[in-house]
């Protein structure tokens, strides 16, 4: 059964209606036909410095002096609220005397009689003037974010186009300077050098091409590279075909530039040391593999292997310290395996006694 409040006559009516109203933690009116205040809330006069013998009965408009004279509740109370019978969330931004600006969501409500033609409203406020200075500021920090983005974007661009020319630079001066030296020894340090400097470019140059992603696909970059490596070191005289195969997978950008660096480094070691004669279906394959975390990467050559008994100069020298260095910064480990079908070498972060691919 539904529960009947216990008012017996008007004046308990009355009574139980004011402390309905001074019960309510937000400002609230109650307004006659005429917009003139017939009740106000306890947190109507404390939040607007009013009394209540300056606000029964008075005009709304002239409430303190005049400051709730706004455009904006004009709007709302003499347009929109005759039409309606109810509204909500209606927005008023004012400089107020005494408290000063405030921005203010108005709920309103019309009570129509049964028995007589008189009305009430009730106007409900909710002061949100924090809210939207928190909004506001939050706006600002995502704009300001977003511009520091930017400006970082080009300053990173700068920086890539940078680095891009001073490689440039220092390999042609590298090379100018191999084919001024009369020393051959000379000449084949600096030549190295050059090819060392070029390697880390066309690393930079591949990595440029991801548009600054922390997250890299590893196949699409390792066959870019590869191609890259082809197109300017293989010459006619002993063509050379360069395959790469790989697993499906992202890795960060700090270790594709690694992986990179050592494959680079492989490759160019292969096409300078594995095919002193011409052979016909010269080939080096780079394959790559990954189980999670775990992950392989085989560099491997069909042309005449190593001498067990006399390697060549990259075995030891400063290729393969070059390869060590980039392993342990990735935490893997290096295995050579040479045979006369070919030479390869196998770098691998293994969980697992085995490798995750077998050598060539």
């Amino acid at each position: 059964m539904p529960t009947t409040l216990p008012v017996r006559n008007l004046e308990e009516a009355n009574l139980l209606a004011h402390a309905i109203v001074n019960t309510i933690p937000e400002p609230f009116l109650v307004l006659d036909a005429d917009l003139r205040v017939l009740e106000a809330s306890r947190s109507f006069y404390e939040i607007f410095k009013v009394a209540p013998g300056q606000t029964q009965g008075c005009l709304l408009y002239a409430l303190g002096h005049g400051q709730w004279d706004i455009p904006a509740l004009r709007l709302l109370l003499e347009t929109i609220l005759p039409e309606r019978v109810a509204m909500d969330g209606f927005e008023v931004d004012h400089d107020f005397p005494v408290i000063g600006h405030r921005i203010m969501l108005l709920n309103a409500r019309k009570v129509l009689y049964d028995e007589s033609d008189t009305m009430a409203i009730l106007l409900a406020f909710r002061d949100v003037t924090e809210r939207r200075a928190i909004e506001q500021e939050k706006e600002a920090l995502l704009k300001r974010s977003e511009e520091l983005r930017r400006q970082n974007e080009v300053l990173l661009q700068e920086m890539k186009h940078r680095v891009a020319n001073s490689l440039q630079i220092i390999a042609s001066i590298l090379m100018l300077k191999a084919r001024a030296v009369s020393s051959d020894e000379t000449r084949f340090h600096l030549q190295d050098a050059h090819q060392r400097v070029m390697s880390v470019a066309a690393v930079q140059q591949h990595l440029d091409m991801s548009d600054g992603i922390d997250q890299i696909e590893v196949g699409n970059y390792l066959q870019k590279l590869c191609t890259g490596l082809g197109t300017s070191m293989i010459g006619d005289s002993q063509p050379v075909t360069i395959t790469v195969s790989s697993d499906t997978g992202m890795i960060p950008s700090a270790k594709a530039v690694s992986l990179g660096l050592i494959v680079t480094e492989l490759v160019i070691n292969a096409l300078k040391y594995a095919f002193p004669i011409h052979h016909p279906e010269a080939t080096i394959d780079v394959r790559y593999a990954i189980d999670q975390d775990d992950w392989t990467m085989i560099v491997s050559d069909n042309g005449v292997g190593k001498d067990a008994d006399k390697p060549p100069k990259a075995d030891g020298g400063l290729g393969t310290t070059i390869v060590a260095a980039l392993a342990k910064q990735l935490d893997a480990k290096v295995t050579m395996t040479t045979s006369p079908a070919g030479f390869s070498v196998t770098v691998a972060r293994a969980a697992a006694a085995t490798p995750l691919l077998q050598g060539a």
